[in-house]
C-alpha cells in the first residue's frame, strides 16, 4: 500500500525545476528551446577554486567532516563577514551547509513550531513558502507589486507583524525581482521591527556579489536587530559554484547550535570536498567575482532595454541578481487561436510552446501578475529569446 505523509504531500514542485525539465524533455527532442527559467550562473567555476578541490583529493579529504563545517572554512567565512559585511560572528556561530536551500529549512525547522507566523515579501524565491508549509508555520503574506519596485513599506510590515509573528524573511538582492533595498530603506523596515523582538529575521544574501546600484547591505549590520537576524549566504551564485552545494549561516550562537544539532542527525558535515573548494573561493584574491559581475551588468542592461521595447509589457530595471520580473497584466484575457491567457500560468505555457522560450509564471513566487525571466546566459542567446518573445505576444489579441 502507497502512503505518502501529509509533510509530503503538502509540499508544491518547484516551477523553476519543473519548466527547466519541460525545456530540456523539448530539446532532447531536437527543438530548440532557449531557457531562461533556472538561476545558474553560466560561468565555469574559476580555475584556482577547481585546483583547491583537485589537490583536497590528493591530500585525503575523504573522511566525515565535522558536522559545522572545518575549522579553517568557519574561520574564513568568520573572516569575510567582518571584512565585507561589518558583522561579528564567530565560528562557532558559523554552520555551513549543503547550499543555501539546506541553510534556510535548517533554520526553519529549528525555530518554527506549527501555527507559528511567517512572514514572506512577495515577490518571493519559490522555495521560502514549502520551508514554512513543512515546518508546519502559517505563512503571512505581503504583497508588493511593480509599482512599488517589488519592495515592502515599513506601514506594510507593522501591519503584518502580531505578537504571533515568529519569522520574517528578507532577501536582497532579490530572487525573483533582482531588487536591491538600500540602507535608508532597510532602517525604516528596521524602526519597525524594534517593536517585535520575538521575530527571528532570515536575512537571505546570497547574490550579494552581483550587485550594480549602490552597495550591498547586510541586516545584521543594525545593531539594534543584530542579536535575532541570521544571515544565510553561499558560494553558488558569486563564484559559479551551484554543482558544488555549499551555503552557510551567520547565527546568534544559540541558533546556531540548535541547526548544528538537527544536522548532526539529517546529513552530518557536507562534502569534504567541495568545503575545501568553498574555502578557496571565499579566500581568493582573483578578480572573478567582478568579472562576472560586469558580464551580469551588461546582459541585464541588454534585456531590460530589449524587453522595454515591448508593447504592453511593464519592466522595471533590477539593481541586483540576474533575474528581471516583467509585468504581464496587459496580456491577461488575450488569445491566440485556441489558446487562451487567464493567468500568468498560460502565458509561461504560451511562451513555451509558441515562441520556445521557458520562463517561470510569477505565480510560483507569489506574484501572478509577473513572470521571471533569468539572464544568466549569453547576450546572443538573450537577444534571439527576447526576439522570440516580442513576436509570439504580438500574436495576442
Amino acid at each position: 500500500m502507497e502512503h505518502i505523509s501529509r509533510r509530503v504531500q503538502a509540499l508544491s514542485v518547484s516551477q523553476t525545476l519543473a519548466m527547466t525539465a519541460k525545456s530540456q524533455e523539448l530539446k532532447e527532442q531536437g527543438i530548440d528551446v532557449i531557457s531562461l527559467s533556472i538561476g545558474e550562473p553560466d560561468f565555469n567555476t574559476p580555475d584556482d577554486i577547481k585546483e583547491a578541490a583537485k589537490k583536497a583529493i590528493d591530500d585525503n579529504y575523504s573522511f566525515y567532516p565535522p558536522v559545522p563545517g572545518y575549522p579553517d572554512l568557519r574561520k574564513a567565512i568568520s573572516r569575510k563577514f567582518l571584512e565585507e559585511n561589518g558583522l561579528s560572528y564567530t565560528p562557532e556561530q558559523i554552520i555551513v551547509s549543503a547550499g543555501g536551500k539546506h541553510s534556510l529549512i535548517n533554520i526553519m525547522i529549528s525555530v518554527v513550531d506549527p501555527g507559528d507566523e511567517v512572514i514572506l515579501l512577495a515577490p518571493y524565491w519559490v522555495s521560502y513558502l514549502d520551508h514554512i508549509t513543512f515546518a508546519e508555520g502559517k505563512p503571512v503574506i505581503i504583497q508588493t507589486s511593480i509599482d512599488s519596485d517589488f519592495k515592502v513599506t515599513p506601514g506594510q510590515l507593522e501591519e503584518a507583524l502580531t505578537p504571533r509573528t515568529r519569522v520574517l524573511i528578507f532577501n536582497s538582492p532579490s530572487n525573483p525581482t533582482g531588487m536591491v533595498y538600500t540602507r535608508e530603506e532597510m532602517a525604516e523596515l528596521v524602526k519597525v521591527l524594534e517593536k517585535y523582538p520575538q521575530v527571528i529575521i532570515i536575512s537571505d544574501e546570497i547574490y550579494e556579489h552581483i550587485i550594480f546600484t549602490g552597495e550591498h547591505v547586510s541586516l545584521a549590520s543594525f545593531s539594534s536587530i543584530t542579536d535575532r537576524v541570521v544571515t544565510v549566504n553561499g558560494v553558488s551564485k558569486g563564484y559559479a559554484m551551484t554543482g558544488w552545494r555549499i551555503g552557510y549561516i551567520g547565527a546568534p550562537l544559540w541558533l546556531a547550535k540548535a541547526c548544528n544539532k538537527l544536522q548532526g542527525q539529517f546529513t552530518s558535515g557536507v562534502c569534504s570536498i567541495a568545503q575545501r573548494a568553498a574555502l578557496a573561493a571565499i579566500t581568493s584574491k582573483s578578480d572573478s567575482k567582478e568579472r562576472m559581475r560586469e558580464a551580469f551588468l551588461r546582459r541585464r542592461d541588454l534585456i531590460c532595454r530589449l524587453l522595454g521595447e515591448i508593447p504592453g509589457l511593464k519592466v522595471r530595471v533590477p539593481q541586483g541578481a540576474f533575474y528581471v520580473m516583467p509585468d504581464i497584466s496587459n496580456f491577461i484575457g488575450r488569445s491566440y487561436q485556441d489558446q487562451v491567457i487567464n493567468n500568468a500560468d498560460d502565458l509561461a505555457l504560451y511562451l513555451l510552446s509558441e515562441a520556445r522560450v521557458a520562463l517561470v509564471s510569477g505565480s510560483a513566487f507569489g506574484s501572478d501578475d509577473c513572470i521571471r525571466i533569468s539572464y544568466a546566459t549569453s547576450d546572443d542567446r538573450i537577444t534571439e529569446a527576447v526576439r522570440r518573445i516580442k513576436e509570439a505576444l504580438a500574436k495576442l489579441k
